[in-house]
């Protein structure tokens, strides 16, 4: 949202208005903008040619247009025809975590591939003007934020790759009776979600069960201290909720309320921007022989859907 938008668009000010059209307008233009700007910083880290991508993981819940923006990302980074595409739409803040699982499988199935993973989310479609009758909707445009992130996933690293994460394994898990927890519906007026405040007890209640069978694999119970933790920020009861139960160490939040504090909740991208912090953080790690070899990648959307990879840390 800005002052140029709101002078093109005005109706957008106005409770009641039938923009769907104008939002749409806006936003899927400003996902595939940002997908390519984060995408092609990512390939210029990754180090390789654009055409060594073979397939394409393309995450957004902020875009409605077919063909979709897996194709539109495609063509502005001028991936080839032949460039394998998934699209995973709607899948909210659990989004990111979810095309991690993904693109995992892909890669671990297509021997020398090299998968370009993309979230691209923008508040637009679901902003809300201010209401006397809606003050939670302050909260909301106060937490969520707009950006884009971008991943490069393979197996066997090549000369010149340098690997950041091993993703071992990875798991979903939905909880029966919360799909209305998180509900969210297409309308004239754009997107129109509610949040429960119920939301961090929920998860708090079901946490630990899900950490459990992802950590049994690194050897580790209820060490939660021992493992380093990439967590999506969906909002600070979330951090808090999950700091208390697992008895954490606050410093190992400090990546996902960093990314919280500096980027809000950008949906599907945000744990693209905690696992870019738990680089930096275990880089200063290694410096005083301090970091952790294992980890969770989380993160909680709509169903209510858990999401969950457990990884090596590989920083050097």
């Amino acid at each position: 949202m800005s002052e140029e938008i709101l002078k093109k668009y005005p109706e957008l000010a106005t409770e009641g208005q039938p923009t769907i059209q104008q939002r749409l307008e806006i936003s899927n233009q400003a996902v595939t903008e940002m997908a390519v700007e984060a995408s092609q910083a990512c390939i210029k880290k990754w180090g390789r040619p654009i055409s060594d991508i073979t397939h394409l993981v393309y995450v957004s819940s902020s875009e409605a247009r077919f063909p979709g923006g897996d194709l539109y990302l495609a063509k502005g980074l001028g991936l080839h025809p032949e460039t394998q595409r998934v699209l995973l739409y709607f899948m909210g803040c659990s989004g990111g975590v979810a095309a991690l699982r993904v693109a995992k499988d892909i890669a671990e199935n297509n021997p020398g591939s090299r998968v370009l993973l993309a979230t691209s989310e923008t508040t637009i479609v679901g902003f809300k003007p201010p209401s006397p009758e809606r003050p939670y909707d302050l909260v909301g445009a106060a937490l969520f934020g707009d950006g884009a992130g971008a991943i490069i996933l393979g197996t066997n690293p090549i000369s010149g790759e340098t690997p950041l994460f091993e993703l071992h394994s990875a798991i979903q898990h939905f909880l029966p009776e919360t799909e209305k927890t998180i509900d969210g519906r297409l309308t004239e007026e754009g997107i129109s979600f509610k949040l429960g405040r119920d939301l961090p007890q929920i998860i708090e209640d079901n946490i630990q069960p899900f950490c459990h069978k992802l950590m049994k694999d690194a050897g580790y119970s209820e060490e939660y201290n021992k493992m380093f933790w990439a967590v999506h920020p969906g909002g600070p009861a979330i951090l808090n909720k999950l700091e208390k139960k697992l008895e954490l160490l606050p410093e190992k939040l400090n990546a996902s309320r960093r990314a919280l504090m500096d980027y809000g909740n950008a949906s599907s991208n945000t744990i693209v921007y905690v696992l870019d912090y738990m680089i930096e953080e275990m880089m200063n790690a290694k410096k005083r022989d301090e970091d952790c070899e294992w980890g969770l990648i989380l993160a909680f959307g709509p169903g209510i859907t858990f999401e969950g990879v457990l990884a090596r840390n590989l920083v050097a």
